[in-house]
């Protein structure tokens, strides 16, 4: 891990870095020299996998069967725990 970055604004604010707007991942791999289209996007709620989406990275959301919407477009995976998803991403790389 080379970051956490956090947003701490609401959507009232209407910035770039709240997702799912990718301003914060755009940001992140311009900074860090990061290849998108070779990274995942991992999270648990629709804003996580739709910031992702919309940065060209792959998703994988963590299914915790949250009540509120989904995303938009499927995540490429859904899975149960953050282990998981880190099984998920060795086999792809």
């Amino acid at each position: 891990i080379d970051e956490i970055l956090v947003c701490y604004h609401d959507d009232r604010d209407k910035c770039k870095c709240r997702k799912p707007l990718p301003g914060m991942l755009l940001d992140a791999a311009d900074r860090l020299e990061i290849d998108l289209k070779q990274s995942f996007m991992v999270g648990d709620r629709w804003r996580d996998i739709e910031a992702g989406q919309n940065a060209g990275c792959r998703t994988i959301l963590i299914e915790y069967d949250y009540k509120e919407k989904g995303p938009s477009r499927p995540p490429d995976v859904k899975v149960g725990s953050l282990d998981r998803a880190a099984e998920w991403i060795l086999q792809q790389i």
